[in-house]
């Protein structure tokens, strides 16, 4: 498109505010943030290109009031999201985990990891946008039954699902999967009083963001057998990069988690494909192209 690109990957934040003022526009992931500071040394920039979904690092009402564009991606990592939800959940069902553990010591216990079959299962998804939508489209074919809630849509419904109430959803409800980002309300949105809200004793999957649940008292659910299983994708535990944990010494709810066989863990993987990792990119550039006269 004619631009000139220059990598900054691996240079320091002083680094990068003292060149910014220079920057058109700011492609970025999740370890770099954009705030005040950074917006306001970025006097010529008209556009910041996230990579992913989730905008939590980038100060949205700032880069507003300054006339910044902002671009993301969520339909770059929307099938990989939705195809390990559904994968997850029938790890979890069917103790594919442990059996394969067991088997790899010699242990043969059929009955032991007896599963369940997600047919006749109401799925409940909170947040319907491409995630959310991902997921239950490829919960088509299993034969269950699939509803949805979103605060800040309506009129979605379709044959993949039917649009309802946070009453209706915590009435019928057997699995829970969240797909909403991460901001001020829906932190901790998962909790014990959410949680005990629900009529049925229910399955928790996550693979939104770590610090939308509250992981002590998602213990406390799977102890008292409220939550019968989780699959988290994501760990409050997780620095805001996500590329690594916050500590090397973990809280005691971590620990019950890597302990616990009804969890299925894994390290914030779920957009992670190697289909996704260019899709991310394609569609931020044609995003791009498509306002390429605002910028040139």
């Amino acid at each position: 498109m004619g631009f000139k690109c220059l990598d900054y990957t691996n240079n320091s934040r002083q680094e990068i505010l003292s060149v910014i003022s220079t920057f058109t526009g700011a492609v970025i992931r999740s370890k770099f943030k954009i705030d005040k500071e950074i917006l306001d040394r970025a006097i010529n920039l008209k556009f910041i290109a996230r990579s992913g979904a989730g905008l939590e690092n980038i100060d949205l009402d700032y880069a507003q009031q300054k006339n910044v564009a902002i671009y993301n991606s969520p339909e770059g990592n929307r099938t990989a999201v939705g195809e390990q939800a559904v994968g997850m959940l029938l790890s979890l069902f069917n103790n594919l985990n442990n059996a394969d553990a067991e088997v790899r010591k010699g242990i043969w216990d059929r009955e032991g990891n007896r599963g369940h079959e997600l047919a006749g299962k109401t799925i409940g998804i909170i947040g319907y946008g491409n995630m959310g939508s991902a997921f239950a489209q490829r919960l088509q074919g299993f034969e269950c039954n699939v509803i949805a809630y979103d605060k800040y849509k309506s009129d979605f419904g379709n044959k993949l699902v039917m649009e309802v109430s946070m009453e209706t959803l915590f009435k019928k409800a057997d699995v829970l999967s969240l797909h909403t980002p991460l901001t001020d309300e829906t932190k901790h949105l998962i909790n014990d009083e959410f949680i005990r809200s629900f009529e049925k004793n229910i399955y928790i999957i996550n693979t939104a963001r770590g610090q939308s649940l509250n992981t002590s008292d998602l213990v406390d659910g799977l102890k008292s057998g409220k939550i019968l299983g989780a699959c988290l994708d994501v760990l409050e535990y997780e620095k805001t990069s996500f590329e690594n944990l916050e500590t090397t010494k973990l809280p005691a709810p971590f620990q019950f988690l890597i302990n616990s066989k009804k969890v299925i863990l894994s390290p914030h993987i779920a957009g992670w494909t190697q289909e996704s990792y260019v899709k991310l990119s394609t569609f931020l550039a044609d995003k791009i192209e498509k306002d390429l006269t605002n910028y040139i």
